[in-house]
């Protein structure tokens, strides 16, 4: 006899890491129009919002004390600063989409992917790299995972494939905090 917690199927987090330039966010997008049932979080930032971006939707707007507390209680599960702002992902919303059987993927930078990979450490970690690009071998190590991108629907493709068979993988404990 199985309870239903056995019956679902587990889902993973998933972080697209490349280096600058590759198209991580063009990836996602082709991603998320084959594989809807792909959650991907809305980031929180305290610059303000750009023409036509809806707070909630495009970004989580906060102000720089709310971003503070945020950082204080442990509430992002990776966070940055980019010029004068920061930015982060709230761990609240990527629990509960786990917790749901969702996987969860986003697009990061290296020092965002390794960040998460600490506080997440069954988190996989899926390099976006040219075909001509050669990580540093300790570098390359903390990856489950490498897509060349040569066409970006090609690798849309692949990690599609590596999504939906993660979410066929034993179950994994969901973010700590």
């Amino acid at each position: 006899m199985s309870t239903d917690d056995e019956a679902r199927p587990a889902a993973r987090l998933t972080v697209l890491t490349g280096p600058s330039g590759t198209g991580r966010e063009s990836v996602v997008e082709q991603v998320r129009a084959r594989f809807p049932s792909v959650w991907v979080p809305v980031a929180a930032t305290t610059r303000p919002p750009r023409p036509g971006e809806v707070d909630g939707v495009d970004r989580i707007f906060l102000d720089p004390a709310t971003f503070d507390r945020m950082i204080d209680a442990d509430e992002l599960l990776e966070w940055s600063r980019i010029g004068p702002y920061r930015r982060g992902v709230p761990r609240a919303g990527v629990r509960a989409e786990l917790a749901a059987g969702r996987p969860v993927l986003f697009p990061l930078d290296l020092p965002g992917a390794l960040a998460v990979r600490a506080a997440v450490p069954d988190a996989q970690l899926v390099l976006l790299a040219p075909p001509s690009y050669r990580p540093d071998p300790a570098v390359a190590a903390v990856f489950a995972h490498a897509v060349r991108h040569g066409r970006t629907e090609r690798a849309a493709e692949e990690l599609v494939g590596l999504l939906g068979s993660s979410c066929l993988a034993p179950a994994q404990p969901g973010p700590s905090g």
